[in-house]
């Protein structure tokens, strides 16, 4: 494996996404962010478990949330009102490509784990977020 390959596979959002990785972000996200950036991930992260969303859509997904995921960003997401813009952006961007593939059952899953994200402090990890 070369040098290169080495220093970059840590900055890349397939590295940084795991379906653990994202329900502890969004847990601890979750008053900051907003409900809009969680309904959305989350419909995100629904359509990627999906058999039938196309392997192309999946790269996209992966690419979104692992960008809402990894530790550094174009603008520091502690940056009150503005720090999760940057997060947004990509997850409106990759429903924007994927929407095709996403469901009316993806989004009311995705609704239904916002309510409980927002309803419980300390929510256990669902099933489905577990690899």
């Amino acid at each position: 494996m070369s040098d290169l390959h080495k220093s970059s596979a840590p900055l890349s959002a397939p590295h940084w996404y795991s379906g653990p990785r994202l329900w502890k972000s969004l847990r601890k996200i979750a008053a900051s962010a907003g409900r809009k950036t969680l309904i959305s991930s989350l419909t995100l992260f629904y359509c990627l478990k999906d058999h039938d969303t196309p392997t192309w859509a999946k790269g996209v997904i992966v690419g979104a949330l692992g960008y809402l995921i990894f530790p550094m960003d174009l603008i520091p997401d502690i940056l009150p009102g503005v720090g999760y813009g940057d997060d947004w952006g990509a997850i409106v961007a990759a429903l924007a490509t994927v929407a095709a593939y996403i469901k009316d059952e993806h989004k009311a899953k995705a609704l239904a784990q916002t309510e409980r994200l927002f309803g419980v402090s300390y929510p256990p990890v669902p099933p489905e977020f577990c690899e």
